[in-house]
This record gives structure tokens, sequence and C-alpha cells, in this order.
């Protein structure tokens, strides 16, 4: 079932079995894993001690919580998906305290990933998931990304084009933003090849993107976790593992890990990329690192 495609690769193994899915973000200071899953009915943002492989709550109910990030100061910034009776937001998560501070709350549908750029600003996707899925108002609506600057609060919508946008990741000199398009799922049941399922590349101008054009497509299932090494090469989840490209679009090599929902990269050298499945938490030692 597990296979890796050398030279990328040198080692894959369990860390340990425990509910996780989205988000997961490698805090270097704590050599810990952050991570959201869903616990009695709620979506925690949970974390997992790698010295220890110990799992504890950050955060119990994190209003339907999706991807997040590290900011330049260390705080988690996440992306909160909403409700019914809660607003989708991207918020800012003090690890130290616990202390949460809303960003943005205004004009969004459900946040689903996010990168912090080397300025401090946020650039996030807000596909229309969570109405699509009945946990948001029918009003809610909208696949967008979009920009944030937390020290001035301004906030513009940069990208319209995508059917569902997903997944980021910047190219390691920022010139590039890769986003995944996983228009291909709607929900659960509804699953339509012949819509989008490819990973899309724009130039950064400035506070816009432009240049915008189709990087990887047909990508098996649909790409949702999307990061980037530090030689340019771009990761990017799929039905059967971890597909990667070089930063022309040619294919590399695959993880085979099926069941990957996203990953991130992290370790004491930034060597290793930590996968998260529905069930559990895995490590591919790589022969490279995270950009």
């Amino acid at each position: 079932m597990l296979a890796v495609t050398r030279p990328l690769v040198t080692r894959l193994e369990l860390v340990v079995e425990t509910d996780a899915h989205e988000g997961p973000v490698y805090a270097a200071d704590e050599h810990a894993l952050y991570f959201t899953t869903t616990r009695r009915g709620r979506v925690s943002i949970m974390r997992l001690d790698l010295a220890t492989r110990s799992v504890s709550v950050v955060r119990a109910d994190a209003n339907n919580a999706n991807g997040m990030v590290l900011d330049r100061e260390g705080r988690l910034v996440v992306c909160e998906q909403g409700s019914f009776t809660e607003p989708a937001r991207i918020s800012r998560l003090d690890r130290a305290t616990g202390a949460v501070e809303v960003l943005l709350a205004d004009g969004l549908s459900s946040p689903n990933d996010v990168v912090v750029a080397a300025d401090g600003t946020i650039w996030f996707t807000d596909p229309s998931y969570a109405v699509l899925q009945g946990f948001r108002p029918r009003s809610v609506a909208g696949d967008r990304v979009w920009r944030l600057d937390p020290r001035s609060g301004e906030a513009a919508i940069v990208a319209t084009s995508l059917d569902k946008p997903n997944g980021l990741a910047f190219s390691p000199d920022e010139s590039v933003l890769y986003v995944g398009d996983s228009g291909a799922v709607h929900g659960p049941g509804d699953y339509d090849p012949e819509r989008p399922r490819r990973v899309v590349a724009f130039d950064v101008a400035g506070e816009r993107l432009v240049n915008e054009r189709v990087f990887a497509d047909e990508i098996p299932g649909f790409p949702d976790g999307l990061k980037v090494d530090a030689a340019g090469r771009v990761y990017v989840s799929s039905a059967g593992g971890v597909l990667v490209f070089a930063s022309d679009g040619a294919p590399v090599g695959e993880i085979e890990l099926p069941g990957t929902v996203n990953f991130t990269f992290g370790g004491r050298d930034g060597g290793v990329l930590y996968v998260t499945r529905d069930d559990s938490v895995w490590a591919a030692h790589l022969l490279a690192k995270g950009a």
C-alpha cells in the first residue's frame, strides 16, 4: 500500500495514530505539529508533541477551522469556515496564551487555506464549500483568493477565476503563487472529474495576481494540500498521496500514501514532510527542505 519514489524520499514512517485532517503546521521552537480535526462533532485545533508523540487539545471549538500557518511572529493564523451561528473568519491564535484575535470577518464564505508572505501580508483561499456542504447560509457564496494586510486591516479579492480555490503556496522567492482548484468535488457524493482538478500559477505583481496559467492538470482525485520546497518543487496532494512537480510543471515523482489530506514541511533540518490522514500522521524524510 505504501511506497515512495526515490530519490525524493529516504524513509516513510507512521508518527502517530490519531484523528487528523487539515491545516498541519510545524512549530520549530516546540518541535510540535498543529492540525485541525473533528472531535465530538466540533472541529478542534490539536497539538502533537513530536518528541513524546503525545496529542493535546489547543482549542476545543475552533469554528470549523481548516488551513493554518504561522505568521512572522510565530502566531497561528487560522482559516475559520464558520457556521450558521458564527461568521467565517481569519483569526490569529497566540500559542503561548491561547488568546484568539479576529483579523477579518466580513464578506467571507469559508476560508480554506492560508500563507503569509515575507512582508507579513496574509493570502488565503475562500471557496464556497461551507454553503455547498450545508453549514453556512445560502446567501453566503464566493470562490475567491484574498490578500489581507493585518497591520492596516485592508483586505482585497485578488482572484475570482477558480471553481474551488483550495491549497496555495508561494514559490521560494514569492514571485509566483500556486493555487489548487479542487472544483471536481463540491461535497460528499458530489464528484465530477470533468470539473477542475488542477493547480494554477499566478505571477505576483505587488498586491495583485497576474498572468494566470495552468501549472498541473488532471490531478488524480483533486488537489488539496500544496507546498513548495527550497528548490522550487511543488508538492500536491492527490488520491494516491503526494505528487511532486518541478518548477516548470514537469512531474518529478510521487509519495504514495493513499488517504493523504494535507501536509507541511518541518523537522529539525526542515527535511521532513509531515502528512495528515483522517486516522494518522506520517513523516516522509526527504532529500529536500521546505522553502
